[in-house]
């Protein structure tokens, strides 16, 4: 019988992408790390150790515990949270049996930018459309819940990069760009080992629609539209974020579960 407060790969690989996955904590020993530099996606490490600080940082918020195993660890510091009143949850077999578990990602450490006061900084054009609004949901989503954006003239980016420790993204000449034919968004898939197959599917929408190639799937055509109006509406981008991180969490659902589903009038009238 599960425990109360035990999670399986599989519910987790559920709840992951979309607003109501639960902050994951990484609590492996450094050693054990060291061994298998990966992180499950949108994860971050803290030490078993520290748990004021955890307790801090979860601000209340649901999270799961990972160790490698999935054992004394994970279970003890789960249960310690719950008794501070916090949603906490183990991962069956820790990240062992994640790492053998079909179609579960696992995100190279090495692929990370170094984050500050817990959280990554990206800089990038402002008035974004696309693949400026699209990367910035793969990593609070999938690789940094915390990612702060900054969205700044053209000219600036190499400058403001500088002084602020920021990552430039979707730029000419940067790491973290087009290459070819494909888009930032294709890069970030790429770097991250992200390359599911609901993701890879919302990448062709995606590149079909940063492109100008609405051959790519019949959905781009119609996601250049919804960018357009959503930039039209919005006068700040981080506000314009806001509100397509809800546009890509249903894009997402979609490639995830819908793709197949059509739609049609009129109903049947048997």
């Amino acid at each position: 019988m599960p425990a109360p407060n035990e999670i399986t790969p599989q519910q987790l690989l559920r709840l992951m992408g979309t607003p109501d996955c639960p902050a994951i904590v990484d609590i492996s020993i450094d050693p054990d790390f060291e061994a298998d530099p990966y992180l499950i996606p949108g994860s971050f490490r803290h030490s078993h150790k520290d748990i004021p600080r955890l307790v801090d940082r979860l601000e209340g918020r649901a999270c799961v515990i990972i160790c490698q195993k999935g054992v004394k660890l994970s279970q003890g510091l789960s249960a310690w949270l719950r008794s501070e009143g916090i949603q906490a949850e183990y991962l069956s077999g820790g990240m062992y049996r994640w790492r053998d578990t079909p179609g579960a990602p696992r995100i190279p450490a090495a692929s990370l930018p170094d984050a500050k006061d817990n959280q990554t900084l990206w800089v990038t054009r402002h008035r974004p459309k696309i693949d400026r609004i699209a990367c910035p949901w793969l990593i609070r989503r999938f690789v940094d819940p915390d990612a702060r954006f900054l969205f700044v003239s053209p000219a600036e980016i190499e400058g403001v990069a500088d002084r602020y420790g920021a990552t430039p993204f979707d730029i000419e000449g940067v790491f973290w760009s087009h290459r070819g034919e494909n888009c930032t968004f294709d890069t970030m898939l790429e770097e991250f080992c992200l390359q599911t197959e609901p993701l890879l599917r919302l990448a062709r929408v995606i590149r079909g629609a940063d492109t100008d190639r609405h051959d790519l799937t019949p959905q781009s055509a119609g996601l250049l539209a919804v960018s357009v109006g959503l930039s039209r509406q919005y006068r700040d981008d981080v506000a314009q974020l806001d509100a397509g991180m809800g546009l890509y969490d249903a894009l997402y659902r979609w490639a995830r579960d819908g793709y197949d589903e059509g739609h049609d009038w009129p109903l049947s009238k048997n």
